[in-house]
């Protein structure tokens, strides 16, 4: 059996609105496989034009640093093939998934990659949480990790032990020997009170397929 591989990345980027022009300024991210990091991208890119003063601020990543990157499109070239044809997750997935696509459209390269969000994972599993931030559920979850935030490969790899956290809570709880990422992507969707009943669904088919390859077992 083919081991999966997922690719949980995140953007820093001169704001929140693609449609008024902005752009990436930096892209992270890491490889998951069994549970693992097992590679990781990170690179600065310029998107063209200066970047605010409180995105500079926010982010720590000097305009001089992006003056002097590579343009959007060499990077995000390269992380076309890094991605390949993984699934994807990012934290509030709807904010980078609209960057990846457009990023890739100017490439004329569009997305076939599955994607699924973080967050909303949280939302389902973690409800007791303050909130499902990205900081707020690292705490939640007791994840030893760095004190930065707001830089592409610190919470790329911060949600990527966040996707591992969740993978793991879900296999203790419900018993599971496994947790795919389809799976994973059917529980962003389903609400909070058929979360059981997903889990048990799923669970059952798990025993079956066992059943199925080992008969005499």
């Amino acid at each position: 059996m083919k081991t999966e591989s997922v690719i949980v990345f995140d953007f820093e980027t001169t704001g929140g609105s693609i449609s008024g022009g902005d752009r990436p300024i930096e892209i992270g991210a890491v490889r998951i496989e069994k549970e693992c990091i097992v590679e990781r991208f990170q690179n600065i890119m310029n998107p063209g034009f200066p970047i605010t003063s409180f995105i500079e601020s926010l982010t720590g990543i000097s305009s001089q640093a992006v003056e002097e990157a590579p343009d959007c499109e060499v990077v995000m070239e390269k992380f076309a093939r890094f991605i390949g044809d993984h699934p994807l997750v990012a934290h509030n997935a709807s904010f980078d998934i609209k960057f990846l696509d457009n990023e890739m459209s100017y490439l004329q390269q569009y997305r076939q990659n599955e994607f699924a969000c973080s967050m909303l994972v949280a939302r389902r599993i973690y409800p007791d949480a303050l909130n499902h931030k990205l900081r707020s559920l690292v705490e939640h979850c007791g994840i030893q990790t760095d004190d930065v935030y707001h830089r592409a490969l610190a919470d790329a790899e911060k949600t990527g032990l966040l996707w591992i956290a969740m993978v793991n809570y879900l296999k203790q709880m419900y018993g599971l020997q496994d947790v795919p990422f389809h799976l994973m992507q059917k529980v962003s969707k389903v609400s909070r009170r058929k979360l059981d009943s997903l889990m048990d669904t799923y669970k059952q088919q798990e025993k079956h397929t066992a059943l199925s390859l080992f008969p005499n077992n």
